[in-house]
């Protein structure tokens, strides 16, 4: 019988809240590893829908890696670097000491498949590799909609994903590129990581964005998460233009008004989402090829500036309000495994597991 080891994992059990759990791990089996955490990203998009419970219950988990469901309570979160400790048989892709990303749940120890953990280059800084996950996201964007030599470029919010996107059009050929963004710190981190512009939507208007471009968009990126910037967007995007939603908005509805701009301008409206890669794209790109382009694209993009706050991994509650209370000093929130301490108890208000502060990067 495989030997039992102990890990623990961090759940929500109710909107705003978390916990840790303890569970028993078995031993790898065939075609799996088992990896040790020593980093992990809290998703500031999807994963704070889920913490604020802003999914509908009903939805299906659809990374095999996740456990419960949106009704609560949910081990949720997919951005975890960690290493190799252990082999099953026949796994020949991986071996002990590999730095490994893998799309898992914040948890200290786990066992997965050989092939859904990524192999990174060894000296590849940890602020780097908890990425991975994101710039595939930002990656698949631009190939959903590719940006042409000398095109203007808008890319609405500037959180982790918002800002990866505008560093990937400016890499792609973007001639101009203007971010809009409520948070003055992300701001001027856009402008100091290549906008041109960046713009506070509050007293914006569609005039505004094609000023600051010099012309309508022909590409509007919308990453805010906020179902109203859409219709800045439609009203920003110049005639034949494209607009990616990158957002999912769970449960939050999105009014729009359809009318003379969008239909008479030909304006494309369409989804990008990172579980697919676009059909004509079939005969040229696969999911490995885009794994291989994001590795590279982590030793090659400045995402160590992207890191705001590291928290241990014991306060994890600290982590979560962090990013849902204090936005305006928040850019990503990593959490950090050191060695194991008895299980704490946790609550999103109040109960907070531990007392060590984060450590805050310029």
């Amino acid at each position: 019988m495989a030997e039992a080891r102990a890990a623990r994992a961090i759940w929500f059990t109710a909107p705003g809240t978390v916990a840790f759990r303890d569970e028993a791990l078995p031993a790898p089996r065939q075609g799996e590893v088992r990896v040790v955490a020593r980093q992990s990203a809290i998703s500031h998009g999807t994963e704070m829908l889920v913490y604020r419970g802003q999914i509908p219950p009903g939805t299906t988990l659809d990374l095999p890696s996740l456990a419960g469901s949106f009704a609560f309570p949910i081990k949720y979160g997919y951005a975890s670097v960690g290493s190799v400790v252990e082999t099953g048989a026949g796994v020949t892709s991986l071996a002990v000491g590999d730095l490994v990303f893998c799309l898992h749940p914040h948890q200290t120890v786990y066992v997965v498949p050989a092939e859904l953990a990524w192999r990174l280059p060894p000296d590849l800084p940890l602020d780097r590799a908890v990425f991975a996950a994101n710039v595939e996201t930002a990656l698949n964007a631009l190939l959903d909609a590719p940006i042409r030599l000398a095109e203007r470029v808008a890319v609405i919010g500037q959180g982790t994903v918002g800002l990866l996107i505008g560093l990937l059009a400016r890499r792609n050929g973007a001639g101009r590129l203007a971010v809009v963004e409520p948070i003055e710190r992300r701001r001027e981190l856009a402008r100091s990581l290549g906008a041109d512009a960046a713009l506070d939507p509050a007293s914006l208007s569609p005039t505004d964005l094609a000023d600051a471009l010099g012309g309508r968009p022909d590409v509007v990126f919308e990453a805010s998460g906020n179902p109203a910037a859409l219709q800045l967007a439609l009203d920003a995007v110049a005639d034949e233009g494209t607009i990616l939603v990158c957002s999912w908005y769970g449960t939050k509805p999105a009014s729009l008004n359809l009318g003379e701009r969008f239909h008479r301008g030909r304006i494309r409206l369409r989804s990008t989402q990172v579980g697919r890669i676009a059909p004509e794209l079939s005969a040229r790109w696969d999911y490995a090829r885009r794994r291989a382009a994001v590795i590279d694209l982590l030793g090659a993009l400045p995402l160590d500036r992207l890191v705001s706050h590291h928290f241990a991994f014991e306060d994890a509650a600290g982590a979560y309000q962090q990013v849902a209370e204090r936005p305006a000093e928040t850019l990503q929130v990593v959490l950090t495994y050191g060695p194991s301490k008895p299980p704490l108890p946790l609550g999103g208000r109040g109960e907070p597991g531990g007392q060590s502060p984060p450590r805050l990067l310029a």
